[in-house]
């Protein structure tokens, strides 16, 4: 069975996240979507939350799940039997970061490989950083926030 994990912040995911996962889990036979902690960042939602969200964005696709992971991420692939790692880059920047992360995950666990994603034209413009300011201020989530994920996040809404 080929598997590749799908990590990430998550923080929280949006459409342009799920479109990797789609992409990835018409190539595999497993996909696991890792929400991953980051000691580095401030998130606006909880590991839980951000775990919850990522579940329903990917409630529709057979064989995807969502798990989180608080260590390293080769670890967290050798653990689960992964040969590869899903990884999207909308900018050359993100693409030289991707290499990067990519020779060290390979320097971890030699078996692991990374598929770097080009993003869709549609996505480029899309990221967490934007979500979470537009969370902030209010406003439209559709095509940022996958539905699943925006049901969530809009019944959290409602109980505040």
């Amino acid at each position: 069975m080929r598997t590749a994990v799908c990590p990430g912040s998550f923080d929280p995911i949006t459409v342009g996240h799920l479109d990797l996962v789609e992409r990835a889990a018409a190539i595999f036979d497993r996909v696991i979507v890792c929400v991953m902690v980051n000691s580095e960042k401030k998130h606006m939602f909880s590991l839980e939350e951000r775990l919850e969200l990522a579940r329903e964005a990917v409630s529709h696709l057979p064989n995807v799940q969502a798990a989180a992971c608080g260590g390293l991420l080769a670890d967290f692939a050798g653990e689960h039997g992964a040969q590869a790692l899903i990884k999207g880059a909308r900018t050359g920047a993100d693409f030289d970061w991707e290499l990067q992360m990519a020779q060290i995950n390979r320097e971890l666990r030699p078996e692991l490989d990374t598929v770097i994603f080009p993003a869709r034209p549609e996505h480029l413009h899309i990221s967490s950083t934007m979500a979470r300011e537009m969370i902030h201020h209010h406003q439209r989530l559709e095509g940022c926030i996958p539905s699943g994920a925006l049901a969530v996040l809009r019944a959290r809404e409602r109980k505040v």
